[in-house]
């Protein structure tokens, strides 16, 4: 069984928790993977990850418990093939906007006759041709998450849950939050209502779907509108916050308050 399905499969108590591998560090990401999430993010859009990178960060990922999702820069056939081949398992489409874009994700994940991805034998994804099933097994071994980022395609999602293939879905609240003139505000109410709406949506159409939370808050109001993987923050973001959190100790002195604002425009307050 794909290992992502099975993680959906057995969530029906905890919500599975990711993050965003975004670093292009196998040691970051082997790292983050030992520190506990169900599954982790290597992102080949928004960052410098080429293929040896996914290539290392899959092999680094594989000696932990984390669940590998990989990312592609776009719904592109030639990408998703080398991708595949490099042994990933469970892939992520960016910007999917209607039926079609699901359709011709998920064929490019499928041998013909049933989809477009093409043969190698000798390839990380089938041992190196040591795995003589591997041509005739790979396509039920390959899960497909397709993201919607926009007010369009929210409202397509009933037909995009509907594509054979799509196991699950996911709502980025970022571009959805601009498309909907709420620029770096994903936390703004329109958007979580429409994310929350589209939640139901998407259960009622037979499927699951996650989404990205940059604090714990707004991870807990996500979980509560229902959906039904989150992440929180990415690799970077995680060290980042670290980072700023020590520097505003050291420098605010003890006893004294301080004010933290949030990636979403929250402000915490904190005494050192």
């Amino acid at each position: 069984m794909n290992p992502f399905r099975n993680l959906l499969r057995l969530s029906s108590k905890n919500t599975p928790i990711g993050t965003w591998l975004m670093s292009a560090s196998p040691l970051v990401a082997e790292a983050v993977g030992h520190a506990g999430f169900d599954w982790g993010l290597v992102d080949m859009e928004h960052t410098p990850i080429d293929m040896m990178d996914v290539v290392h960060m899959l092999q680094a990922v594989g000696n932990t418990k984390m669940v590998p999702v990989v990312r592609v820069p776009w719904n592109d056939a030639v990408t998703v093939k080398r991708v595949l081949d490099a042994g990933a398992t469970t892939l992520l489409f960016p910007f999917i906007q209607n039926a079609n874009d699901a359709a011709q994700a998920v064929a490019s994940t499928r041998y013909p006759p049933q989809g477009t991805r093409g043969l190698s034998t000798m390839s990380r994804a089938s041992r190196f041709c040591t795995d003589c099933d591997y041509l005739t097994t790979a396509d039920k071994g390959i899960a497909v998450i397709v993201q919607l980022e926009s007010a369009q395609a929210l409202e397509q999602a009933e037909a995009i849950a509907a594509v054979p293939g799509v196991d699950a879905l996911f709502v980025g609240p970022n571009d959805l939050s601009a498309s909907m003139g709420h620029l770096g505000q994903p936390m703004h109410p329109a958007v979580v209502d429409a994310m929350s709406q589209a939640v139901r949506r998407i259960h009622a159409a037979g499927k699951p779907v996650g989404s990205l939370g940059a604090t714990p808050e707004a991870v807990a109001t996500y979980r509560a509108a229902g959906f039904d993987f989150m992440a929180i923050m990415s690799d970077m973001g995680l060290l980042m916050r670290g980072a700023n959190d020590a520097i505003r100790m050291l420098r605010t002195g003890p006893g004294q308050a301080q004010v933290h604002t949030l990636s979403d425009g929250t402000r915490t307050e904190a005494t050192a």
